[in-house]
């Protein structure tokens, strides 16, 4: 990849999606926006705008809802929900070339944690997240680069979004390499004034993100609090520290090294203020949780080590019933 002649593809156009095409085509990049509907026309009518703790950033990007229309990219970033993975990657392949690097920027367990991860479980599929290996069958693993994104931001109206924490994004070869294309990814994304890092262990900070996911998103559901509200209040801090214990457990038996002690993260969750959390306000719209990457996923690594996990298996149950619930 020569950074200087970048095609970069984002397949998303929600608050991240937005973030990142915004960053990049700002930082001077050729960015072709993978988008439908009214969506679409808002940005072909209007840019991209970001309002984020630099100020603001409005952007003219190419977009379309026909992959073949944008062509053949050197990096794509993967965008949208993991439920959503299914029905995009099969339309993506008139943008993957020999060469084209893929990153999903995607919370939860990805459905690649196994590729490349030379351990008993090497090369399985999470059938929580790709249960008819449609995901494995559309693209070869050898185009992903890992990613954990520590981004926090929404859209107050279509194209437009907004964000005001510190960005960050944390990148790393599913085989723990240290690679040449990964300090590309890297220097790219740092050069257009986000945060970034690459590892050789990724699934450390997979699991530190992970742990976030499933200790606030399904309780939030549940309960409608902000993530203040979980973290801090008793009666709803103990069954977070539950959750959080649960899954610490899971991660440790997976070889993962989580960094932050239990009391700090708690600590870090009510800093976060009066913060809905991404599933509550799919709740709230009454959209499909993303339940199967945060939660099941999680579930189905702890079987594999025979790790019982009742506080955290009841709030999944609890929050998908609420959102089913919501849906009809």
């Amino acid at each position: 990849m020569n950074a200087s002649l970048l095609r970069i593809g984002i397949a998303g156009a929600g608050a991240i999606g937005c973030t990142l095409a915004a960053r990049l085509a700002a930082g001077g990049h050729q960015v072709n926006v993978l988008a439908r509907g009214e969506t679409l026309a808002a940005i072909r009518r209007d840019g991209i705008r970001l309002f984020d703790l630099d100020g603001q950033h409005h952007v003219q990007v190419e977009a379309s809802d026909n992959a073949a229309n944008l062509g053949e990219q050197d990096l794509i970033f993967l965008c949208t929900k993991a439920q959503g993975l299914a029905s995009l990657l099969p339309q993506l392949q008139p943008m993957i070339g020999a060469e084209t690097v893929v990153i999903p920027v995607v919370n939860g367990v990805p459905w690649w944690y196994f590729h490349g991860e030379g351990g008993r479980y090497d090369g399985r599929r999470v059938n929580a997240v790709d249960p008819q290996s449609v995901l494995s069958q559309a693209l070869d693993l050898r185009h992903v680069i890992g990613c954990v994104v520590f981004i926090t931001a929404n859209c107050p109206a279509i194209a437009v979004a907004e964000s005001h924490t510190p960005h960050l994004m944390i990148f790393g070869e599913p085989d723990n390499r240290l690679s040449p294309r990964l300090e590309q990814v890297r220097g790219l994304v740092e050069s257009v004034g986000i945060e970034a890092r690459a590892t050789d262990r990724i699934r450390d900070n997979l699991w530190t993100k992970i742990i976030a996911n499933i200790t606030s998103n399904p309780l939030s559901v549940i309960t409608g609090a902000t993530l203040e509200q979980l973290y801090s209040l008793p009666q709803l801090r103990e069954v977070v520290s539950s959750c959080l214990h649960e899954t610490l457990l899971t991660a440790a038996a997976h070889g993962a090294r989580v960094s932050i002690d239990p009391q700090t993260f708690l600590e870090l969750g009510a800093g976060m203020g009066a913060v809905r959390t991404s599933m509550l306000q799919d709740y709230d719209k009454g959209r499909p949780l993303e339940l199967a990457a945060i939660g099941d996923a999680v579930l189905e690594l702890a079987d594999c080590m025979a790790i019982p996990m009742p506080i955290t298996r009841h709030l999944i149950a609890l929050a998908r019933f609420r959102g089913e619930q919501a849906r009809h």
